[in-house]
């Protein structure tokens, strides 16, 4: 056992011997190494295969025997300092190593057929095995000073990633707003790095929480600098797991290639916050300031996610203030001590999330011969739908990943959610409210966009496609009730704008449409068995991954199979325990009722078949549009203006230091090199002036002297 865990160092260091292999031939050798792209993608899948492999090993070995391992080595040692590098083997650890493999090889084999069309692609690899290594380096560190050297890694791949098509002007601004973004995070945290080890002397997180809490009862440090240090070391997570109110660059990082968001943006590099914290528990639990304040955090976080995600019409986008949403609640449960189920939620949402962004990839790849390679069309749901009659494999393992992610049982986030909303509710009402109203607004978007792009009929617009009817934001289902299909199922021809009239039977208040001609259209198709293999592997652990959690085999909350051995590094006594299997059943009926209200309301909006006009009479009707149209309004301007945040930042931030740097700049000029110039200006003039009185005459200076004198005189004489 021993002897795997010291070659545990293979398992970063194989995808990154794959990153500078690659990237060292397609530096020297570019058109050889763009030759063989199929053998560097194969290359990079096979070594984090291997890795992959190991990585189970370990998981296997940490359920066997729950022990802690370090390995240390010296880095730098000197008699005021000594720094080591190493390893960690826990569970925390086991853990993040695997989810890290698994997705990050499902995601490699999706790439390979996604990219395989980009001029980019052995570029792609290069940067995807990486930025695997640099995540795998940062959940094996022992200390914070190898963390925050992977830490960094991890932001740089995320910038080379997210700006990987850097001609796109948006691609390139997306990449320098998260740059800038996590920089401000990063500081924090190298702040509150260096404050701790002025207090502790030490990186080691085992001799940092025994000297920190040694230090706190004894009262040897100051109460309010430790809260200041750890407050500056929660900036680092707030900015790398897009927390309010840095979270503003996650959503424009969809830029990127979607295989990048389904493993940056979902399950691995916006985790890396939470598994700092997570990682660090026992020091952030002895400051009880810095633990509401990291629940409030996540709650404000979810929530604003959900209601910014309720209006959103790009595909990625939505997805992606989801997975801000989903973060937000990992953060709420570690902020209220609920360890588990935090952790919990990070392993089933990474493979929930990484699901749904594969198969939104599945539809852009197949929406994009129809519509455009620019994303404001093929990623937009407003010219999508239908898309499961033509991609059923793409709708069917979209819509598992949407029950997961809603939080419907058995799927695995069901068991995570309902855990992380029992427990906030135990722990201070106010945040259970607002977990429980976050997963009925979860429900509603998520359903929203399921039936937005695979339900009802295509929308899209092209030469041969048009848009057939609108359909508002939302919902607005006056069209949508002509159930209008132009698109015939048995010739495939679809009807251009030319070819009908409308004539209008004001009685019955109904559209007749005659057509004399039709053309044939572009329909979409599924994708490529290499992208349908992932997404099919992907919804095994989004169904079956949840019973680990589940409350077997005692019926008691924290008898199941992950408390056995998912535990940090001391015994966390204030773990929430929530009784048994009626009091678990009485605390899923609290959270699936407004699911379910979710999913009815997305349904009644947005669903294949509408009721509205059939339920509603047209008086009531009109009435209930009326009196909801401001709200609606209100709520669609808040999600399209992103919360108006992004505004407030623009004018607060942007325009604020651009105009703070112009008064410096006129200030600078005129100011300081006015008063200097100016001195320089006096002084050349009085010496242009006074070489005049030079003549070189004798009588002119005696002249000079004694009408001097005699001035000076008389001034003295009348004084």
């Amino acid at each position: 056992m021993e002897f795997i865990y010291q070659f545990v160092w293979i398992v970063p260091f194989l995808p990154f011997v794959a990153s500078i292999l690659i990237g060292l031939n397609l530096f020297f050798f570019p058109k050889s190494t763009k030759s063989l792209r199929h053998i560097c993608a194969i290359f990079s899948i096979l070594l984090l295969s291997i890795a992959m492999i190991f990585s189970f090993n370990i998981l296997w070995q940490q359920v066997n025997n729950n022990t802690i391992y370090r390995y240390l080595w010296s880095w730098i040692f000197d008699k005021q300092i000594h720094f080591k590098i190493g390893f960690l083997i826990d569970p925390l650890t086991s853990i993040m190593l695997v989810l890290i493999t698994t997705v990050g090889v499902l995601v490699m084999i999706y790439s390979d057929s996604y990219m395989s069309h980009d001029q980019g692609y052995v570029r792609f690899f290069a940067y995807l095995s990486l930025f695997t290594a640099s995540m795998l380096g940062l959940v094996l560190s022992p200390n914070l000073i190898q963390i925050y050297i992977f830490w960094e890694l991890v932001g740089m791949c995320s910038y080379l990633l997210i700006g990987f098509w850097f001609i796109r002007p948006s691609a390139a601004n997306a990449c320098q707003k998260a740059f800038i973004t996590n920089r401000i995070g990063d500081f924090g945290l190298l702040l509150g790095i260096l404050g701790f080890y002025w207090m502790t002397g030490c990186f080691e997180f085992e001799t940092l929480f025994q000297r920190f809490n040694e230090l706190l009862v004894n009262d040897k440090i100051n109460f309010y600098f430790a809260n200041l240090c750890a407050l500056l070391l929660f900036l680092g997570p707030i900015a790398k797991s897009a927390q309010f109110p840095l979270h503003v660059w996650l959503p424009d990082a969809m830029e990127g290639p979607t295989p990048i968001s389904a493993l940056i943006h979902a399950a691995t590099m916006v985790a890396a916050g939470i598994f700092l914290i997570a990682r660090l528990f026992p020091l952030f639990q002895a400051l009880p300031y810095i633990m509401n304040i990291i629940s409030w955090i996540g709650a404000i976080t979810a929530l604003l996610g959900a209601t910014i995600a309720l209006a959103q019409k790009d595909l990625k986008k939505g997805l992606a203030y989801s997975t801000m949403s989903q973060l937000g609640y990992m953060m709420l449960a570690l902020g209220i001590g609920s360890y588990q189920a935090g952790l919990f939620h990070l392993i089933t949402h990474a493979y929930s999330k990484a699901l749904l962004f594969l198969g939104s990839g599945s539809v852009i790849h197949s929406m994009e011969s129809i519509v455009g390679y620019s994303p404001n069309k093929c990623q937009n749901m407003a010219f999508m739908g239908g898309l499961r009659k033509y991609m059923p494999i793409t709708g069917i393992t979209f819509l598992l990943g949407t029950f997961s992610l809603c939080g419907i049982p058995p799927f695995a986030c069901f068991w995570s959610k309902d855990e992380i909303i029992t427990d906030s509710w135990l722990y201070f009402s106010g945040l259970g409210l607002i977990s429980w109203i976050t997963a009925g607004l979860t429900a509603f978007y998520m359903f929203r966009i399921y039936f937005l792009t695979f339900e009802g009929h295509l929308r899209a617009k092209s030469d041969n496609v048009f848009f057939i009817y609108p359909v508002s934001i939302w919902g607005n289902l006056k069209s949508n009730n002509l159930k209008l299909e132009f698109v015939s199922k048995e010739k495939k021809f679809i009807l251009n704008k030319s070819d009908f009239n409308i004539n209008k039977n004001n009685n019955k208040n109904e559209n007749f449409f005659f057509f004399s001609g039709a053309t044939k259209a572009v329909f979409p198709k599924e994708s490529e068995n290499k992208m349908l293999f992932p997404l099919l592997v992907l919804t095994l652990p989004t169904v079956f991954i949840g019973f680990l959690g589940a409350p077997f085999p005692d019926g008691q909350i924290g008898s199941d199979l992950l408390s056995h051995w998912l535990y940090p590094m001391f015994k966390n006594s204030n773990e929430i325990i929530t009784g048994n299997w009626f009091e678990f059943g009485l605390n899923s009926i609290n959270s699936l009722s407004i699911v379910f209200s979710g999913i009815f309301i997305a349904f009644i909006l947005y669903g294949p078949v509408s009721f509205f006009s059939q339920i509603f009479e047209k008086k009531f009707e009109l009435s209930l549009e009326k009196n909801l149209n401001p709200f609606f309004s209100f709520i669609y301007n808040w999600s399209y203006f992103r919360g108006y945040i992004d505004g407030y930042y623009e004018i607060i931030f942007v325009k604020g230091i651009r105009s703070l740097s112009q008064f410096i700049l006129l200030f600078d000029e005129w100011i300081i090199d006015g008063i200097i110039n100016g001195f320089g200006i006096l002084t050349s003039f009085g010496g242009e002036g006074t070489k005049y009185l030079e003549g070189g005459r004798i009588s002119s200076y005696l002249f000079g002297l004694i009408f001097g004198i005699i001035l000076l005189l008389l001034l003295l004489f009348f004084n």
